[in-house]
């Protein structure tokens, strides 16, 4: 068995990002990754505006609280005004141009109206509430650098500054092989000894939320010459194998020895728990990840490993999730030999301290484990946790963002 950090880091080093890109529409876009950085068109915003609904007016004319001025126009976002002479001011909209002249906007909870006049209630000094050209981005500036995993912010910041298509890298083909004479689709009856395929499903959705295209979804029976032409086939297809199951040393487990005829194995067991045996190779040109049998085991192998490395191929320049450091609201007594991803939940406790509790059974068959659970408490090879100590934690809702 390696150590889980070498385990990723010689798939990362494996990861070479695919070349091909295309040009997509914004709308488009979610979930692809930046072949090039995203360059402002304009100036934004384009001219000095109102951050405020107020009275644009000339600073100088508001030498202390109580000055009044005459309102001699109005100013719509959209819509430009005309000077503000000595005296006046304009009553302004927020987002509209700052007019020539002022160099001020107060906002109107400062000022009485009175009839065509003003009051300003408050001391104004120049540049106040004014939003100058530029404030949010020069024309020119990088605007979304490449690599960057497209989400609803950078879709309105490429629209912002006037980008209407994005150069992206296209999307990884996935195949999907589930092996197993025991598993059946949800929906049938149970026969003695069958169980659902939950794997199917959970792959499935992990990768669509990566923006794969599923090319391959089949079921292998446990055969090896069966298993053996499926991933011959999967990898014409694909330029990822992602399996589940026969993975390990038993009489049907038919992964490894197949992997190995059509193509090579570089890495197979990792020093982890759940998730002890987890394949990693090469068929043709396409890349393969053996994963093995158990709901739980498949979920954690997936998100600490599968997904960094999906993530570097698409191009993505952040790819490594970030542990946070929280308290422990267990005991962990016995070390053990590999490293423990333990199903846990953020509470807080009755000091209104922050802390993970874990899920009571850790077993790697234990499905509804990963469902209670909204991230791993990270238990290093040979320690011990006592509740209060610091732990590193991973959040699910980081390892499973879609963008």
């Amino acid at each position: 068995m390696i150590d889980a950090d070498t385990a990723l880091q010689r798939l990362l080093d494996a990861a070479q990002p695919v070349t091909e890109t295309e040009r997509v529409s914004i709308l488009d876009a979610l979930g692809r990754t930046l072949a090039e950085d995203v360059m402002s068109t304009i100036d934004v915003p384009g001219h000095d505006n109102s951050a405020m609904d107020g009275y644009a007016v000339r600073s100088e004319d508001v030498a202390e609280p109580g000055a009044r001025l005459t309102v001699t126009q109005r100013i719509a976002a959209g819509s430009t005004g005309e000077t503000v002479l000595p005296g006046t001011a304009a009553r302004i909209f927020t987002g509209a141009p700052i007019p020539p002249g002022a160099d001020a906007v107060v906002m109107q909870e400062s000022c009485e109206a009175d009839g065509d006049s003003v009051i300003i209630r408050q001391q104004v000094t120049p540049g106040l509430n004014i939003r100058p050209q530029g404030n949010d981005m020069h024309k020119g500036e990088t605007a979304i650098a490449a690599g960057t995993r497209i989400g609803p912010a950078q879709m309105s910041l490429a629209a912002g500054v006037g980008v209407d298509e994005v150069p992206v890298r296209r999307r990884l083909r996935a195949a999907i092989l589930y092996t197993g004479d025991e598993i059946i689709e949800p929906g049938r009856p149970l026969d003695e000894g069958q169980i659902y395929n939950s794997n199917r499903y959970a792959l499935r959705g992990l990768l669509q939320a990566l923006g794969l295209e599923v090319t391959v979804d089949r079921h292998v029976e446990d055969d090896f010459e069966a298993t053996r032409g499926a991933f011959l086939e999967a990898s014409k297809k694909a330029d990822v194998i992602i399996s589940s199951g026969g993975v390990s040393v038993g009489g049907e487990d038919h992964v490894k020895p197949a992997i190995e005829a059509e193509g090579r194995l570089d890495m197979w067991k990792i020093a982890m728990k759940p998730g002890k045996p987890l394949a990693f190779g090469a068929i043709g040109d396409a890349t393969v990840f053996g994963l093995p049998g158990n709901p739980v085991s498949v979920f954690i192998t997936f998100l600490l490993f599968v997904r960094p490395w999906l993530l570097k191929t698409q191009g993505c320049s952040d790819y490594l999730p970030r542990p946070l450091p929280v308290r422990a609201g267990f005991d962990w007594p016995r070390p053990g030999i590999r490293r423990e991803f333990a199903r846990a939940r953020i509470t807080v406790d009755a000091q209104q301290r922050i802390e993970a509790i874990l899920f009571p059974r850790q077993g790697s068959d234990v499905s509804s484990s990963v469902a209670w659970a909204d991230g791993v408490v990270i238990i290093p090879e040979n320690e011990t946790v006592r509740k209060g100590d610091v732990v590193e934690y991973l959040a699910f809702a980081e390892l499973m963002s879609a963008f």
